[in-house]
């Protein structure tokens, strides 16, 4: 269908709330009886983690949901208007011409197990990064303060290093 010539009226905003959501979805039905629709998609920008609360409301509720790319929105606003301000009015009407121009992915949201191993792997993936970070900082102070150490021992994750370290021998 075409929806050029309809007026779908003010902006809603909802809170990222069960509430929210249910306030949301009450507009999407109003929305859908109101211009004989069958049935409606939702499109939205996946950034942060604050759409996955959405994603899976509307997933409980049978409602299609697509994501746009966070870089076409920016892209397409500056096309628009030569101006890459960002508001939520802006914001949304340029993710509503991406959606209806086709311009979108359907996400893989997984369930059960399947998605906490993905947070699992997010963790460790964190962890790992913190880990790196933290080893990189002992290099600095062993270099700094024990140029030798790393001459003396092979690794200063060892028994012997590590508790030459505990001791303050050095």
């Amino acid at each position: 269908q075409d929806f050029r010539g309809l007026e779908f009226g003010k902006p809603l905003y909802f809170e990222n709330s069960k509430s929210g959501f249910n306030h949301f979805l009450d507009w999407i039905n109003k929305l859908i009886i109101q211009h004989d629709m069958e049935k409606a998609i939702v499109g939205m920008e996946p950034t942060g983690h604050y759409w996955l609360n959405l994603a899976h409301f509307l997933k409980e509720h049978n409602i299609k949901f697509v994501v746009v790319n966070p870089m076409h929105v920016k892209k397409s606003k500056e096309l628009d208007d030569n101006s890459p301000t960002k508001n939520d009015v802006k914001d949304a009407r340029v993710i509503a011409q991406l959606v209806k121009d086709g311009r979108y992915a359907e996400p893989n949201i997984p369930q059960g197990v399947y998605a906490e191993l993905r947070v699992a792997r997010k963790i460790r993936d964190l962890l790992s990064v913190d880990r790196q970070a933290v080893q990189g900082q002992i290099h600095n102070w062993l270099d700094r303060y024990f140029p030798e150490f790393l001459t003396v021992f092979k690794d200063w994750e060892g028994k012997a290093a590590l508790q030459l370290l505990k001791l303050n021998l050095l």
